[in-house]
C-alpha cells in the first residue's frame, strides 16, 4: 500500500486506501462484491444453519467505496440467519436493527443505509454469535483500521471476547503491517475477494 508502514499514521493510511478505492471501476467493484458474497455465504451458512431459530450474525450495509453488497446481506438472510444491522446513534455509537430483505433500507446521516425496524439498542449486538465488520485495512495481527469516528471500537467493547470478529476489505487492503492503538480491538479473521476467508491469531 504505497510503501506505508505501522510507523505511518492512521490518516495517511485512510488516505492511501481511501484514494485507492477511488480508483477501482464499477465492473471491478462489482466482481469483488459478487466474490465477497460467495465467500460470506460459503463460510458461515453453517452457522445460520445450525441454529433452530436462526443465528444472529451482526453485519453491515456498505457505503460508497466499501467492500460488500446488500447481497451479500441476502445471501445471510436465506441460509436463516437473522441479520443485524448497525443504526448511527447519538455519540458516535451504533444502536442495532435486523435486516429484513423484504423492507427498503432508508436513507440515514453520512450518506449511510439502515434498517427501518425497531431500534433494538446498543446492547443487542452482545448476542451475536459473529460479527462482520468494515475496514479500511487489516493486518496479518488482526489490527483493524476504521475511519477514524471509533463507532466499531465504541460497539465491539460489549461484544463477548469469544464472539468471533471479520473484517471485509479488498486485496490490496490485507497488509502486513497497521498502526495500532491501546483501544483497538483487533478482528479474528478477514474475507478478501480473491483470498476467501483467511483466520487470523
Amino acid at each position: 500500500m504505497g510503501g506505508l508502514t505501522r510507523h505511518d499514521s492512521k490518516d495517511k493510511w485512510r488516505s492511501a486506501v481511501l484514494g485507492e478505492r477511488a480508483t477501482v471501476s464499477s465492473a471491478t467493484a462489482s466482481d469483488e462484491s459478487g466474490a465477497l458474497t460467495e465467500h460470506v455465504v460459503r463460510a458461515f451458512a453453517r452457522i445460520a444453519a445450525h441454529s433452530p431459530g436462526g443465528s444472529l450474525i451482526a453485519a453491515y450495509v456498505p457505503a460508497r467505496s466499501e467492500p460488500g453488497s446488500i447481497a451479500m446481506l441476502d445471501g445471510l438472510a436465506a441460509c436463516r440467519a437473522r441479520v443485524l444491522l448497525p443504526v448511527t446513534a447519538p455519540g458516535n455509537t451504533l444502536d442495532w436493527a435486523l435486516y429484513d430483505p423484504d423492507q427498503p433500507l432508508v436513507a440515514a446521516r453520512y450518506g449511510l443505509q439502515e434498517p427501518g425496524g425497531t431500534r433494538l439498542g446498543m446492547d443487542a449486538l452482545s448476542e451475536a454469535e459473529l460479527i462482520i465488520v468494515p475496514a479500511l485495512a487489516v493486518d496479518r495481527q488482526g489490527v483493524r483500521l476504521g475511519r477514524g469516528a471509533g463507532y466499531y471500537d465504541r460497539a465491539l467493547a460489549v461484544s463477548p471476547l469469544q464472539c468471533p470478529v471479520i473484517a471485509i476489505v479488498r486485496d490490496s487492503e490485507f497488509v502486513a503491517e497497521l498502526p495500532e492503538s491501546p483501544h483497538d480491538r483487533r478482528v479474528d479473521g478477514v474475507i478478501t475477494p480473491d483470498l476467501g476467508l483467511i483466520r487470523l491469531d
